[in-house]
C-alpha cells in the first residue's frame, strides 16, 4: 500500500497554526486599541474579549497541531497518544469560553442596548430640559427687565409725587379717617403755621366754620369726593386764611373709609382783592356822595357861622349869651371841618402835581413829627431806597397822607414801640411801606377801616375820615394802599405783632420809558 508524503501536510499544519496563533494575537492587539480608544463602548469591550479567547484557542491548537506534528514525524506517537486528551479538553474549554462568553455579551448588549435606550431618552429630556432652563433664563431675564423698567416707571413716578408734593405752593395733606393729618408738604405747614411746631393737629379743628365742616364730611362719606369747598381756617399761628378745598375718600380693599387725600388752595389773597375791590366800588359810590353832601352843607354852615358871628358882637363876651355862642361857634367849625375832609375824600379839590421824590416827602413830614413821636417813646427806622425813582403826585397832599399814617401808627402804640419806614422800586412802581408795632388790626374790621367815619377811637378823638382821605388820595394818584395785620417778616416768615400800610404809585412816565428802554 502506497502511503501519501507527510512532510507537505506537516508543513501546511505547522504555517497554518502560526499564522493563526500570529493573527489571532493581532485582532486581540487590535481590539486592545479600541477598548483604550473608547473605554466606555460595550462593543469594543466585548470584541476584546472574544479576540482574547479564540487567541487562546488558536493558541492551544496550534500548538497542540505542531506538537502533534513534531511528535509523529519523530515516530513519538504513543506520547502524543497520551498528550492528545490533554490537548483536546483544553481546546474544548476554550470552545465552551467562547460561547460563555458570547452568551454573556450577548446578555449584556441587550442591558447596554437598553441602557442606550434610556440614556438616549435622558439625553433628550436634558436637551428638552435644557431648551426650558434655556427659555425660562429668557423669560426670567425678560421678566428681570420688566420688574426693572416697572421699578424705574414707579421710581419715576414717586419722583415726580414727590418734587410735587414738595414744591407745589399749595397745601397737599394726608388724613386718616378721624381727621388725623398723617403727612402734609412744607407749604402746607407753612400756610397753616405747623412751620414750627411738630405736632401737627387733627385738620378738622382748623375749619372755623362747622357747617362747611359737615359739608366736606358728608361729601368725604356720601360721594367720595369734594370739590372746590371753600373754607375758613385759623392756623397755629393764629392766622386767618380762606382755602379752597379738593378731597378724594381713601379706601380699603373691602371699601372700607381709611382717610382722604386732598389739595387746599389758598384763596386769601384772592378773597381780600376780591373784598377790596367791593370796597373800591363802595368807597367810589361813598366818595360821589360825600362831594355832594358836602357842597349841600357848606353854604348852609357858612350862613349859620357868620350869623353866629354877628349875635356874638351883640352881646358882652362875659355873658352867658355869648359863652353859647362862642360853643355854637366852635362846634360849626368842626363841621366845617368834617366837610373839608369830605371834600378831600371826595378828590373834588385842585391838585397840582409835580414829578417829587417819595423819600422827600418822608422826611419832611418826620422833621415835624418825629419829635413828638420820639416823646412817646416811639423810634423810627428809616429804610429809604437810594435814587428812588421819581413819581408823579401832589406834594401837599402826599405830606397829608403821610402825617394820617404817622398819626394812626402813633395812635395804635400808647406805651412806645418801633415805626419803620420802608421805599423801594419795582418795575414801574415805588412802594412805601408804614410799619408799626402796635396792636394791629382786628381781621373782622380790616376790610372797613378805609370806610368813611369808621373809627375804633373814643368819642371826641377822631372823625373816622384820616384813612378815608389817605385812600382817596392815593387812588387821586392812580395808586393803590393795602394794610397787613399781623406783618409777615419776608426774610424768617414769621408773622409780627403790629400792622402795615403798603402803598404803591407809579413812577412819571419819563423813568417808566426809560426803564422800558434799558429792559
Amino acid at each position: 500500500m502506497s502511503s501519501i508524503p507527510l512532510l507537505p501536510a506537516l508543513i501546511v499544519e505547522f504555517f497554518g497554526s502560526a499564522a493563526a496563533i500570529l493573527l489571532s494575537f493581532y485582532a486581540v492587539r487590535y481590539s486592545l486599541a479600541l477598548v483604550r480608544l473608547q473605554p466606555n463602548n460595550f462593543i469594543w469591550g466585548f470584541l476584546f474579549y472574544f479576540c482574547s479567547t479564540m487567541a487562546a484557542f488558536a493558541l492551544s491548537r496550534g500548538v497542540g497541531h505542531i506538537v502533534r506534528i513534531t511528535l509523529v514525524y519523530t515516530d513519538h506517537n504513543d506520547l502524543w497518544k497520551q498528550l492528545s486528551p490533554f490537548s483536546g479538553g483544553f481546546n474544548t474549554l476554550l470552545i465552551v469560553s467562547v460561547a460563555a462568553v458570547t452568551i454573556y455579551y450577548h446578555k449584556g448588549l441587550a442591558a447596554y442596548k437598553a441602557i442606550r435606550s434610556e440614556a438616549r431618552k435622558l439625553a433628550e429630556a436634558n436637551t428638552k430640559l435644557a431648551a426650558s432652563a434655556k427659555q425660562l433664563q429668557t423669560l426670567n431675564t425678560h421678566l428681570e427687565e420688566i420688574v426693572e423698567e416697572r421699578t424705574r416707571n414707579l421710581s419715576e413716578s414717586e419722583k415726580k409725587f414727590r418734587n410735587f408734593f414738595e414744591n407745589s405752593k399749595d397745601i397737599v395733606y394726608f388724613c386718616d379717617k378721624n381727621g388725623q393729618i398723617t403727612n402734609i408738604n412744607s407749604s402746607g405747614k407753612l400756610l397753616l403755621g405747623f412751620e414750627n411746631n411738630p405736632n401737627v393737629i387733627n385738620f378738622h379743628e382748623l375749619f372755623n366754620d362747622k357747617e362747611a365742616l359737615q359739608s366736606y364730611l358728608d361729601g368725604l362719606a356720601e360721594k367720595g369726593f369734594v370739590s372746590d369747598l371753600e373754607m375758613e381756617c385759623t392756623g397755629r399761628n393764629g392766622t386767618t386764611r380762606h382755602i379752597l378745598l379738593t378731597a378724594n375718600a381713601l379706601y380699603d380693599k373691602d371699601r372700607s373709609l381709611i382717610g382722604c387725600e386732598g389739595i387746599g388752595k389758598d384763596m386769601t389773597r384772592i378773597k381780600n382783592m376780591t373784598e377790596q375791590l367791593i370796597n373800591h366800588e363802595k368807597m367810589a359810590s361813598v366818595g360821589q356822595m360825600a362831594a355832594g353832601v358836602a357842597h349841600e352843607i357848606n353854604t348852609p354852615l357858612g350862613i349859620i357861622l357868620g350869623y353866629t358871628q354877628l349875635m356874638m358882637d351883640d352881646f358882652d363876651e362875659n355873658s352867658e349869651t355869648h359863652s353859647s355862642l362862642q360853643i355854637m361857634e366852635r362846634q360849626i367849625q368842626a363841621c366845617r371841618r368834617i366837610v373839608a375832609d369830605l371834600l378831600k375824600f371826595s378828590r373834588q379839590t385842585e391838585s397840582t402835581k409835580a414829578a417829587i421824590d417819595l423819600n422827600d416827602i418822608v422826611l419832611n413830614v418826620l422833621s415835624v413829627t418825629e419829635h413828638s413821636l420820639n416823646i412817646q417813646n416811639i423810634t423810627v427806622n428809616r429804610q429809604l431806597a437810594p435814587d428812588l425813582p421819581r413819581v408823579t403826585g401832589d406834594a401837599e397832599k402826599l405830606q397829608q397822607v403821610m402825617i394820617n399814617l404817622f398819626n394812626n401808627a402813633q395812635q395804635a402804640m400808647e406805651s412806645g414801640g418801633e415805626i419803620v419806614i420802608f421805599t423801594a422800586a419795582e418795575k414801574n412802581l415805588v412802594r412805601l411801606t408804614v410799619q408799626d408795632s402796635g396792636t394791629g388790626i382786628d381781621s373782622t374790621i380790616k376790610n372797613k377801616i378805609f370806610d368813611p367815619f369808621f373809627t375804633t377811637k373814643d368819642v371826641g378823638k377822631g372823625t373816622g375820615l384820616g384813612l378815608s382821605v389817605t385812600y382817596g388820595i392815593i387812588k387821586e394818584h392812580n395808586g393803590r394802599i393795602e394794610v397787613e395785620s399781623p406783618v409777615l417778616d419776608r426774610g424768617s416768615q414769621r408773622e409780627l405783632q403790629g400792622s402795615a400800610f403798603h402803598i404803591w404809585l407809579p413812577v412819571t412816565p419819563e423813568t417808566a420809558e426809560s426803564q422800558k428802554e434799558q429792559d
